[in-house]
């Protein structure tokens, strides 16, 4: 049974800034691409998605806009603004520094980003 692992404060924006740049996505489709690309290690819940889109989107790093999902539905889709870019940046660089700075602790060689 695979343990649920909880995210550090900050880190979800930090992933879903990443799976943005990529192009637009929908809700299902963030969730599902950083569940994918951490090899199911990390689920995001809707109750902790939403509000994080929501709240990227006020703080100006994300731009939403209505279309059709591929099953047809009516869905959200979420991009990246300039802003989001360069959060995106400065909030990698931080997990970076974070990273090494534990890797420090433990003895183990730090991978570069």
């Amino acid at each position: 049974m695979q343990e649920k692992t909880e995210l550090l404060q900050g880190t979800l924006d930090l992933l879903v800034l990443r799976t943005l740049r990529g192009g637009a996505k929908h809700g299902y489709a963030i969730a599902h691409h950083i569940q994918e690309t951490s090899d199911g290690y990390l689920q995001v819940e809707e109750g902790s998605l939403y509000p994080a889109l929501h709240r990227m989107e006020q703080r100006g790093w994300i731009e939403a806009e209505w279309g059709l999902s591929e099953s047809k539905r009516k869905a959200k889709y979420y991009q990246l603004t300039s802003a989001g870019r360069a959060q995106l940046k400065a909030k990698a660089r931080s997990w970076q520094l974070l990273v090494n700075a534990i890797a420090g602790v433990l003895g183990a060689p730090a991978k570069e980003a």
